[in-house]
């Protein structure tokens, strides 16, 4: 094994690992505050078993959810728990409007396609015009 394998084995091991545990207890505690004073948590490591942990409550939420509903309950969908490198979803979705979902059915049923829906070549994407 060559000392670039051994580096990059040691680099790649679980934030739970054994040596990373034994590195992290010898760091004085002044070296931890400066290390933390700057530091973000969302930017950190999760483990393996901390992401199936996530899944798992975003899961738990989604159950949740749908069963509030099916009962006749007023809830709000779950955002899912945030992850690290993972971008939040945007709030604001744009919804088509009356014209554009009529048109969409028209297409989807079979029907004419005149009006707002537009034949185009095979291969090319007409978009619908959106009110701003």
């Amino acid at each position: 094994m060559t000392w670039r394998r051994l580096d990059v084995l040691l680099r790649n091991l679980p934030p739970e690992s054994r040596l990373k545990t034994a590195l992290r207890n010898e760091v004085p505690d002044q070296e931890l505050r400066r290390m933390s004073e700057g530091a973000d948590p969302s930017t950190g490591q999760w483990s393996h078993a901390e992401m199936l942990q996530a899944l798992v409550i975003d899961a738990l939420r989604e159950i949740r959810y749908v069963l509030v509903k099916v009962n006749g309950g007023k809830a709000k969908p779950p955002d899912p728990l945030p992850r690290p490198g993972v971008k939040a979803r945007r709030k604001g979705r744009r919804h088509l409007t009356p014209q554009q979902q009529e048109a969409v059915f028209r297409r989807i049923d079979g029907g004419s396609l005149s009006g707002a829906w537009q034949h185009s070549e095979p291969g090319k994407v007409t978009h619908l015009p959106r009110n701003s």
